[in-house]
Parts: C-alpha cells; sequence; structure tokens
C-alpha cells in the first residue's frame, strides 16, 4: 500500500494560534515605531452579541397580531422621573452622540433633518452645538462631557435634553481623541483649541470623584434649565450593574448603557478591543440593576453599542431597554465604507481614495485620518463637499425607517400591539455564552447556564 508523503512544507506554514499573522504584524509595527495603533470605528473581534438570540414568535399558545389591522405602537417617552418636559420619541430608535469635529458640518446637518423627519433624536456629541445642528433637530440632546470642549450653558438652554457622558463603550475611562489634521480654524475655535494639534480629552469629569458630586452637578443642570429638560447619564460598559445603580442614586431620568462594540473616531486599538464588556451582558445587568431600585419604568434605559438592524432594537427592547442609540450603523447608512459617493444624483467612485489611504471599501477605519474618501468622518474642505446634507439625510431616514419597520415585523408576530411589550421571555439562545450573559434560556429547554440551578 503507497504511504501518503508528508507534507513538510505545509506543516512548516502552519500558523501559530497565539502568533498568528495579525499578531506577529502588531508586535514588528510596535518594535519599529514604538506606538500603539490609534483608528476609527468599534470591536473587530468576534463577540457573544444579539445575533445569538432568536425569538419566539406566535403559534398557537402565543397569537402574532394580523399584518394590517391590528396596531402596534412604537411611541416612546424618555425623561418621565422628574424633567417637566420629557421627551416623545415616534420610535424607540436614536442617533448617538458623534461630535463635530469627528464630523463635518454637512453630515451634522443630515442627523438633524433626518432626525427631525423620522420623530426621534440626534446628539451633539464632543466639541459643542452647531448651528447646522441646531437648525435640523427638531429635538436634540446636548452632551456635557469631561473635555467641556464648546460647552456653552445658552447652548445647554436651546437642548432639548442633556446627556453627562461619564464614559464610551469603545473606551470606558479614557479619553477622546481628535487628531490635529481633523482640528480646521472652525474646531479649533469651537474648542477653544490651536489648529492642527492633536486633542486629547479628559478620561473623567473635572468637577466631581464620585456619585455625590455627580448629584450636584445634575442639580446645577436642571436649575439651569429650570427642570424642563431630562437628565440622561451615558457610561461605557463595565461595572454596569452598580454604575446603573449609582447614576439612579445621582438623579439620573435616563441611563444610557453603551457596550463594547460601541464605535469611536479615534482611540487606541488596545481600548477597542480588550476594554470593555460586549452590550448583550450590559443590557441585562442593567436591566437588573433598575429592577433591583425598583426603577424599571421610571428611570428609562437606551441601550448602544452595535446596534445594527430592527431584529438588534427588537431583542434590546425584548431585555428591557425603552430605547436604542444608533452611531455606527448610521456613519454606514451615510455612506461610510462605500465604493462611490454621490454627486449630483450620480455614483463617483472613491475607489482611488481608499488605496491611497492604504485600505480597500468594507475594510475601511481610517476616521482618525479625516482623508474619509466618502466625506462623512472629515474637516476637508473637498473631501466634506462629498457627503451633501439632502443625500445624507435621505439615506438615514431609510436605514432608520427600515429599521422601525424590522422591529414592528416582529413585535406583531410575539402577538404585541406595542414594541415596549416585547419581553425576555420572547427569546431564546443559541449559545452558551449568549444564554448565561443575556439570562434567557438555551434553545429547546428552560435551562439558563449559571442560574436557577444550571450547571
Amino acid at each position: 500500500m503507497d504511504i501518503k508523503p508528508i507534507d513538510i512544507k505545509r506543516l512548516s506554514l502552519e500558523e501559530s494560534a497565539g502568533f498568528n499573522r495579525e499578531t506577529i504584524d502588531y508586535i514588528q509595527r510596535a518594535a519599529a515605531h514604538g506606538l500603539y495603533e490609534i483608528r476609527g470605528l468599534g470591536a473587530k473581534r468576534h463577540l457573544p452579541s444579539f445575533d445569538d438570540l432568536v425569538f419566539l414568535a406566535g403559534s398557537l399558545s402565543r397569537y402574532p397580531l394580523e399584518g394590517y389591522r391590528e396596531k402596534c405602537s412604537t411611541t416612546t417617552l424618555l425623561g418621565t422621573r422628574f424633567a417637566k418636559k420629557p421627551i416623545e420619541l415616534a420610535m424607540p430608535i436614536t442617533i448617538a452622540g458623534m461630535s463635530f469635529g469627528a464630523l463635518s458640518a454637512n453630515v451634522k446637518e443630515a442627523l438633524g433633518r433626518a432626525a427631525t423627519e423620522l420623530g426621534t433624536t440626534t446628539t451633539t456629541g464632543d466639541g459643542g452645538m452647531t448651528s447646522e445642528e441646531r437648525n435640523a433637530s427638531k429635538t436634540l440632546v446636548y452632551q456635557c462631557l469631561p473635555s467641556r470642549y464648546g460647552f456653552n450653558p445658552d447652548d445647554l438652554r436651546r437642548a432639548d435634553a442633556i446627556e453627562v457622558v461619564i464614559g464610551q463603550g469603545a473606551k470606558p475611562g479614557g479619553g477622546g481623541m481628535l487628531l490635529g489634521q481633523k482640528v480646521n480654524p472652525r474646531v479649533a475655535q469651537m474648542r477653544t483649541l490651536p489648529a492642527g494639534i492633536d486633542q486629547r480629552s479628559a478620561c473623567r469629569h473635572p468637577d466631581w470623584t464620585g456619585p455625590d458630586d455627580l448629584a450636584i452637578k445634575i442639580k446645577e443642570l436642571r436649575e439651569l434649565t429650570d427642570w424642563e429638560k431630562p437628565i440622561y447619564v451615558k457610561i461605557g460598559a463595565t461595572r454596569v450593574f452598580n454604575d446603573v445603580k449609582l447614576a439612579v442614586h445621582a438623579g439620573a431620568d435616563v441611563v444610557v448603557v453603551d457596550g463594547m462594540q460601541g464605535g469611536t473616531a479615534a482611540t487606541q486599538t488596545c481600548f477597542i478591543e480588550h476594554v470593555g464588556i460586549p452590550t448583550l451582558a450590559a443590557v441585562r445587568q442593567a436591566v437588573e440593576a433598575l429592577e433591583e431600585m425598583n426603577m424599571k419604568g421610571q428611570v428609562q434605559l437606551i441601550v448602544s453599542g452595535g446596534i445594527r438592524s430592527g431584529a438588534d432594537v427588537a431583542k434590546a427592547l425584548a431585555m428591557g431597554a425603552d430605547a436604542v442609540a444608533i452611531g455606527q450603523g448610521i456613519l454606514i447608512a451615510l455612506g461610510c465604507n462605500s465604493e462611490t459617493y454621490i454627486q449630483n444624483g450620480e455614483h463617483v467612485s472613491a475607489l482611488g481614495d481608499y488605496d491611497a489611504l492604504g485600505t480597500a471599501a468594507g475594510h475601511c477605519h481610517h476616521c482618525h485620518t479625516g482623508k474619509c474618501p466618502v466625506g462623512v468622518t472629515t474637516q476637508d474642505s473637498v473631501l466634506e463637499q462629498r457627503l451633501q446634507p439632502d443625500v445624507g439625510a435621505r439615506r438615514v431616514k431609510n436605514y432608520l425607517k427600515t429599521l422601525n419597520m424590522e422591529l414592528t415585523t416582529i413585535a406583531r408576530a410575539c402577538g404585541k400591539q406595542n414594541v415596549h411589550h416585547l419581553e425576555r421571555e420572547d427569546l431564546v439562545a443559541l449559545t452558551l455564552e449568549a444564554a448565561a450573559m443575556a439570562r434567557v434560556p438555551l434553545a429547546g429547554t428552560d435551562w439558563i447556564p449559571g442560574h436557577r440551578g444550571g450547571m
């Protein structure tokens, strides 16, 4: 019998699991330059996510809604705890905070237009409020971040809600970055910074060191706005259970929990990939904290970090969230990582610009460079014109409208007349990890790993 010879060359080229090609490249770059990598967008590693959950739709034991004659409400109220003027949204899908500086003025205007047409909110991000965004937005959330760049009490009063940002999912415990190539004269003026110089935001607020100080700050913000505006507190997902409790104790109307799949304009890759916990685990811990404090329904919960589809929205709501916030998905809807941009109704190739950056459409994470081939994450006076406000607004509107339709389709299938009636009982998990993190049964069983006697 012939014995097949061993392919020595193939064995010699076998890749190491611990030191694969990517790890070797990382070590060699670090050795050559002595610098860590900075990039944009979110985690690229595979993480347990909402994809690992599925719905149990109606059949005999549960009846679905008839699709055309029976209504399914998406109306959402935020800020009902203390604010005189809570926010009423037409859908439980909001646009997350992304700064002018990270994004162009055209993009900020597009987001405001889309949010207004859909009856939802957009959010300022770091660096202050632009006239384009305020004028285009019916309902605008104003962020108060550790940097206080562009912070203005008059703009605060002009906002419809205030979001006190403690941390961000892509970089909890770390400050924001805006590299010098994106600090043009207007950005520099708004942030009181020199133009063209790298900006690194503070990682914690300068005037408090704990939740008692935060309570004082929230009261100051309420007095400044005559107790009219809802106050959000946003945390990056780490010690979520305790952080949510402390935010509620400090007086928040709304808590925003941002999981590690959340994006960023620029930060260290080691933060993006190795700090924080997945959104799937974070939302469950946040809900448990609210339930333990008997605050579920009084304090609203917004979940962000890797929300992409209507199915993701439905799963977040079923797990106990009141709404979601979307950042990366919005950028992609605008054209991020697209092969073309739209000028005068025509698609124009951007492939040459991706090649000049050393990347390709679908793989680009060069938001920090300010050289966005499709004009989204740039302050370049030429590149920013590749995204016109009317085009961007239409695309974002279509995207969020689609998500809302998908959400109601799933809610109807589960027999719900209101998307907020979705519940954890409607979900099962496909993996042990997701079952344990979300605390829902493994599909086909009543077993929740690590819970109720699970092994």
